[in-house]
């Protein structure tokens, strides 16, 4: 524990488009911490950010950094987890890493506290995982699903707004909006390609007045990393090893709020009534669900907030074991911020 009696936590990586939310997180929650220290990369060392009314100065990301620390949440990339999750355990943390380096390695737990908070407590490697935030924006209400109808088989196309890819992914939209804005472009076929020319940014196509059927990087037999990252990721946390998974990730001209059409095929027979039950009482979950009045989750409405919420749930037409939703989860909160302040949290609870 920190000098003040209180566990000491790191948010490394304090400086990027997660980490600015998490200090907001980490103001707006229960105050069950000592010291925050802040740590980013030596170019951001010295700077000043607030967190619970204070100002906090950057320190360099170096060994030192986690000397008296108990936990640290790391949101950097996948290199550098790789590289200094380790230090920060070697000098006595517990590491929450929100990157993909650590989620399917066996030994650590990739947890979601309203799914599998049990799974926290076995951490051989000291590290817990967090998982990506597409995942995590369905995987909430699909979860208190199984829990109760027992899940077997899911079709997903997911609908990734560009925060997804960091401040570079909404620089490039903001941008490419203000090229295309109080125009005519999107009438004839490469028009707005030609006024955007070559600022795609992390993009392959343009963003602005189009979607983009793909995120991540190339996988085998054509399959994006995204899209293996909520098959594999959705299997771990639900303990599911072998469950059938179809993904089609698509980036949408949105900043923040991924959105999620969901085909979930259950063991039995499911109904509408129960199944809003279910979304109705399940933690970290809005049911948001009455079409005829013009009411389901959109982004603009759900960017924010902490919830996943789950709007337009129908049984199937042709399957009676299967129910089709629209998840939205704020990419930056639930989907990554929130859910790593709740794991530690569950951390130096001890859960």
């Amino acid at each position: 524990m920190g000098r003040s009696g209180r566990p000491a936590l790191a948010v490394v990586g304090a400086t990027g488009a997660v980490g600015t939310v998490m200090l907001q997180i980490l103001s707006q929650r229960a105050d069950i911490w000592g010291e925050i220290r802040l740590v980013a990369s030596p170019r951001s060392a010295g700077r000043k950010l607030a967190v619970r009314g204070e100002q906090v100065e950057v320190v360099a990301l170096t060994d030192e950094a986690f000397d008296g620390i108990d936990v640290a949440l790391f949101d950097v990339p996948d290199e550098v987890a790789e590289r200094w999750a380790p230090v920060a355990v070697a000098r006595g943390a517990v590491v929450v890493d929100n990157s993909g380096a650590f989620r399917m390695d066996p030994r650590v737990p990739l947890v979601v506290p309203e799914v599998n908070p049990h799974a926290v407590r076995t951490r051989p490697r000291g590290i817990v995982a967090n998982p990506n935030c597409t995942t995590l924006s369905m995987i909430v209400a699909v979860g208190a699903l199984h829990a109760e109808f027992g899940l077997r088989e899911l079709v997903v196309s997911s609908y990734q707004a560009v925060s997804g890819a960091g401040h570079e992914g909404v620089r490039t939209l903001r941008e490419q909006l203000s090229l295309v804005a109080g125009t005519e472009l999107g009438t004839g076929p490469g028009d707005v390609r030609r006024a955007v020319g070559d600022n795609t940014g992390p993009f392959a196509e343009p963003v602005a007045l189009n979607v983009v059927p793909w995120a991540g990087t190339l996988r085998e037999d054509g399959w994006s990393s995204e899209e293996m990252k909520l098959r594999d990721e959705s299997r771990k946390i639900l303990g599911l090893a072998r469950l059938p998974v179809a993904v089609t990730c698509v980036r949408v001209p949105v900043i923040t709020t991924h959105s999620l059409t969901v085909h979930a095929r259950f063991e039995d027979e499911v109904t509408v009534d129960a199944a809003r039950e279910i979304l109705a009482t399940a933690p970290g979950v809005v049911l948001y669900d009455n079409p005829a009045a013009g009411e389901f989750p959109t982004p603009a409405d759900v960017v924010g907030t902490d919830p996943t919420w789950v709007g337009r749930v129908r049984r199937a037409l042709d399957d009676p074991t299967a129910l089709e939703l629209f998840v939205c989860g704020d990419n930056l909160r639930k989907g990554a911020a929130l859910n790593s302040a709740q794991t530690a949290e569950l951390v130096v609870a001890g859960a």
